[in-house]
C-alpha cells in the first residue's frame, strides 16, 4: 500500500514541477479558456485565486450530466472525491466528500456534508434532494468549511446559485425525450419590467413511466416511474437611488415516484456486484412501494453598502417540507417459514415491509454579514449565524402476509434543534505575492428529542415517550497563506478545524434504546498549487490529511437489524485531487478530474454487527472471555461508501458549418472500488467500473440547438448500496436512457 510519506512526496515534487515548468511562463497566445468565476469565499473571484481545493460545474457541461431525468445525484464522481448515492430513491441524496458522509438512512440522519442553496444552508436531508434546474454554477468546497459557511461541514459544502434575475431580457426552453418516456421540460424567463424591478420564474417537470414488473403479482410496469413539478420565482427590488437591493427567492417541488427498489438475492453468495439472479425489469413484491413528497420556501436578501468600505448582507429564510415513503426491505415475497415454494427469489427468511413519515420539517435562518474592503491590504468579513429547525417523523412497519398489508408498527419523534454562531475571517496581503487567510466561528447548538413506540410488531408493547437534550459548543477555525510564484500559478497551504454536533437516533419500531453520538471534530491540512500551465492548458492539484476525533457512525442493518449510533476514537484520511481544463486544437474542449482517499477507522477494537443475510465478512471475529460472540473488529476497515480512487473526464468536438456548429459531448465517470457497510465483507461490495453518456447535434448561432443524447451509454449493471439484515438484497444504478433534446435561448 502506498505510504502517506511516499504519496505526499511524490505529489509534492509534481506540484513543485507544475509550479515551476518554463511552460507556466509562456503565455504570448491568447487563451481559448473562459475565466472562472466563483464565490467560493462569499466573495466574485477568479477560481485560479482561491487558496481552496474547488471545483465548479456549469454551463454545458452541468446541462450535460443533469440530462435524461437525473436528480442531483448527478454530481457522485463527477467531481474529484464527491461521491452521492441514496436507498431512499429521488428524495433523500447521501453526499461524501473525502470519504466523509454518512450512510444512515434516517429522516433526520445529520450529514458532514452540507448543501447550500442561494446561501441557505439545507441540513435535512429531505431537504437536500432539490432539484437542479436553471442553476448559474455548482461549487464543491473541499474539506471544513465551517469558518463562513453552513452549520456544520467537517466533510465540505455543495454550493448551488440559481440564476439570479438581470436587467436585460433573458428565456429559453429545454425539452428532452427519451427511454421509458422519459420527459424533461425546463425553462426560466425574467428580466427587468420596472426601474425598481427586475424578475425571473423559472420551472421544471420531469417523468418517466414505470417500467418494472412485479413478478409475484403479475402487474406489468409499475415501478421505477417519477414525476416532479418544481418552480422559482425570484423578484429584484431596487426602490431607491442607491445600492440597496432585495431579491426574494420563493421555491416549491413535488415529487412522486417510486421508493427504492431493494431487490432479494441478486447478489451471489462469494462474489459482489449484480449476480444471476438480476433482472432490471423485474421484482417480486408482496409488500408495497411509493414515495410522496411536498416542499417549498422563501428566501429574503437585503444588501447594501454602509460605507465606500464596508458592504452589509442579510439572509432570511424559511424551509418546510412532507415526506412519505413504504418500500419492501426484503425486496421479495413470502418467508421461509411458509414452507418450500412460498418464498422467493431465494432465500427469504422473514418479511420486512416499513416505512417513513415527515409529517413536517420547519427550517429557519438567519444570516447578517459584513464585508470589508478599503481597497488596501486587509479585506474581512464577520456576522452572526441563526439557525431553528423542528421535525416530526413516524415511522412505520407492516404485515405483508396478511391482506391489504396492514399497519403492525408505529413509533413517533419529534425533535428541535436550535444553533447559533459568530464568525470572522480576515485576509492581509503581507506582500504583493503573499497573502495569509484566517477565521473562526463560534458555535452553540442544543437539540431536543421525543420518541415513542405507539403500536409495536410481533407484540411488542408500547414504549416512551423517552424525553432527552444534547448540545455542544465549538470554535471552528482555519489558516491558509497563499503564494504567488509568478503572474500564472499560485501555491497555497491550509489547515482547518471543523465539527459536527451530537447526533440522536432512535427509531423505536423494531428496537428499544435511544442513541447518541458525541461531537465528532476533525483537523484537516491541505496544500495544492493552480495553474495556467499554457494559454491553453489550467490545471489545479491539492494534497490533503485529515483526522477525525470521536468520529461519529452508525451501525444500519446487520444481524440483530440493528441502527445505532456510536463514536470511534479516530477516522483518518489522506490523498490529492487534481484538474486539468485544455483547449489544444481550435474546437476542442478537454477536462479532466482525479482523486486518491485513503481512509481508516482507528480504534483499538471497534466492535460491530455482520451481516444477517450469509454473506462472507472479511473482519477478525471478536469474543468475550467466556467466548460468547461479539461481532466483528471494524478497526483498520475503510469508511463506507468511500472508494480510493474517482476520476472523469469530458470531451466536446465542435465543426463549425454555416450559422451555427456541429458538435459532439462525451462524458466519463469511475467510481471505485466502494464497500457499502462498515465491516467489510466479499458480497456487500461493488468492484470500480466507468459509466459515461454522450450528446451530439446542431447547435445554431441564433440560440437554438438539437441533439441526440445518451445516459450510462455502455449500459452497465452494477451495485449502488444493500440490505444486509435479511437476504442479500442490493439497489442498482440507472438504465441506460437515450433520446433527444431541442433548445432554444433568447
Amino acid at each position: 500500500m502506498t505510504s502517506i510519506k511516499s504519496l505526499y512526496s511524490t505529489s509534492a515534487i509534481a506540484l513543485l514541477a507544475l509550479a515551476m515548468s518554463p511552460m507556466a511562463t509562456a503565455q504570448e497566445e491568447e487563451s481559448r479558456l473562459d475565466t472562472v468565476t466563483v464565490s467560493a469565499q462569499r466573495l466574485e473571484e477568479s477560481l485560479q485565486d482561491v487558496p481552496l481545493s474547488v471545483s465548479q460545474v456549469s454551463g454545458e457541461r452541468l446541462d450535460v450530466i443533469s440530462s435524461g431525468g437525473a436528480d442531483i445525484r448527478f454530481l457522485s464522481a463527477r467531481v474529484p472525491s464527491v461521491i452521492a448515492e441514496s436507498s431512499f430513491g429521488r428524495a433523500f441524496p447521501r453526499f461524501y466528500i473525502r470519504g466523509i458522509g454518512n450512510t444512515d438512512f434516517d429522516l433526520n440522519a445529520s450529514q458532514p456534508v452540507s448543501l447550500v442553496y442561494d446561501d441557505v444552508p439545507y441540513e435535512n436531508p429531505i431537504l437536500k434532494g432539490y432539484p437542479v434546474f436553471d442553476i448559474e454554477d455548482i461549487e464543491v468546497l473541499r474539506g471544513p468549511q465551517g469558518t463562513l459557511f453552513g452549520r456544520n461541514t467537517p466533510g465540505g459544502i455543495i454550493k448551488f446559485d440559481s440564476v439570479a434575475p438581470t436587467d436585460e431580457f433573458d428565456a429559453y426552453l429545454d425539452v428532452t425525450y427519451g427511454s421509458y418516456n422519459t420527459a424533461e421540460i425546463e425553462g426560466a424567463v425574467g428580466g427587468r419590467v420596472h426601474e425598481a424591478l427586475a424578475v425571473r420564474l423559472s420551472g421544471l417537470y420531469q417523468y418517466r413511466d414505470d417500467y418494472v414488473d412485479n413478478a409475484f403479482t403479475g402487474y406489468d410496469d409499475v415501478y421505477e416511474g417519477f414525476q416532479e413539478y418544481a418552480v422559482r420565482g425570484q423578484a429584484l427590488f431596487t426602490p431607491f437611488d442607491n445600492d440597496f437591493e432585495a431579491l426574494f427567492n420563493v421555491h416549491a417541488r413535488s415529487n412522486r415516484s417510486s421508493a427504492r427498489l431493494f431487490r432479494a438475492n441478486i447478489i451471489d453468495p462469494g462474489t459482489n456486484g449484480v449476480g444471476s439472479n438480476f433482472d432490471r425489469d423485474t421484482v417480486y413484491f408482496d409488500g408495497q412501494n411509493s414515495l410522496s413528497q411536498n416542499a417549498w420556501g422563501s428566501t429574503i436578501t437585503l444588501t447594501k453598502s454602509l460605507s465606500d468600505a464596508i458592504d452589509a448582507t442579510y439572509v432570511f429564510s424559511f424551509e418546510t417540507a412532507d415526506v412519505e415513503s413504504v418500500g419492501d426491505i426484503d425486496g421479495g415475497f413470502g418467508a421461509a417459514f411458509l414452507g418450500a415454494g412460498n418464498f422467493g427469489p431465494g432465500f427469504i427468511p422473514f418479511p420486512s415491509e416499513s416505512g417513513g413519515r415527515v409529517n413536517n420539517i420547519d427550517q429557519y435562518t438567519n444570516e447578517l454579514r459584513l464585508a470589508y474592503d478599503n481597497g488596501g491590504r486587509l479585506t474581512g468579513q464577520a456576522g452572526f449565524f441563526l439557525f431553528d429547525e423542528t421535525v416530526d417523523i413516524t415511522s412505520t412497519s407492516f404485515d405483508s402476509l396478511a391482506p391489504g398489508n396492514p399497519l403492525n408498527g408505529e413509533a413517533v419523534r419529534t425533535g428541535d434543534t436550535e444553533s447559533s454562531a459568530l464568525f470572522a475571517s480576515l485576509t492581509y496581503d503581507l506582500t504583493e505575492r503573499l497573502s495569509v487567510q484566517a477565521g473562526a466561528r463560534y458555535t452553540q447548538e442544543d437539540k431536543t428529542f421525543s420518541v415513542a413506540r405507539t403500536l409495536g410488531p410481533f407484540g411488542a408493547p408500547p414504549l416512551g415517550p423517552i424525553d432527552g437534550e444534547t448540545g455542544d459548543d465549538f470554535i471552528s477555525w482555519d489558516l491558509t497563506a497563499m503564494y504567488d510564484l509568478n503572474e500564472n500559478t499560485n501555491v497555497y497551504g491550509r489547515v482547518a478545524r471543523g465539527f459536527r454536533g451530537p447526533s440522536i437516533q432512535g427509531r423505536l419500531v423494531f428496537g428499544d434504546l435511544v442513541s447518541i453520538a458525541d461531537t465528532e471534530s476533525v483537523i484537516s491540512y491541505e496544500a495544492g498549487v493552480k495553474s495556467d500551465i499554457l494559454p491553453n492548458v489550467r490545471g489545479s492539484a491539492s494534497v490533503f490529511y485529515y483526522t477525525l476525533e470521536d468520529q461519529q457512525l452508525t451501525i444500519v442493518g446487520g444481524l440483530n437489524n440493528t441502527v445505532a449510533l456510536f463514536n470511534a476514537d479516530e477516522g483518518r484520511g489522506y490523498g490529492f485531487e487534481a484538474e486539468v481544463e485544455a483547449a489544444p486544437i481550435e474546437n476542442l474542449l478537454l477536462t479532466g478530474g482525479l482523486s486518491y482517499n485513503n481512509t481508516e477507522i482507528l480504534d483499538d477494537v471497534l466492535i460491530a454487527p455482520g451481516c444477517g443475510a450469509p454473506c462472507t465478512v472479511l473482519d477478525p471475529e471478536v469474543y468475550d472471555s467466556n467466548n460468547n460472540f461479539l461481532g466483528y473488529n471494524i478497526s483498520g476497515n475503510p469508511f463506507p461508501n468511500s472508494p480510493e480512487w474517482i476520476a472523469n473526464f469530458t470531451a466536446r468536438y465542435a465543426i463549425p458549418f454555416r450559422e451555427g456548429e456541429f458538435f459532439a459531448y462525451t462524458d466519463w465517470a469511475y467510481k471505485g472500488d466502494t464497500n457499502f457497510f462498515l465491516y467489510e465483507s466479499v458480497e456487500f461490495s461493488e468492484d470500480g467500473y466507468w459509466e459515461g453518456g454522450l450528446r451530439a447535434g446542431y447547435a445554431s448561432d441564433a440560440g437554438w440547438e438539437a441533439s441526440v443524447f445518451a445516459r450510462n451509454i455502455t449500459d452497465v449493471e452494477v451495485l449502488e448500496g444493500a440490505i444486509d439484515f435479511n437476504n442479500l438484497t442490493g439497489f442498482v444504478n440507472e438504465p441506460r436512457i437515450v433520446g433527444v433534446s431541442f433548445s432554444i435561448h433568447n
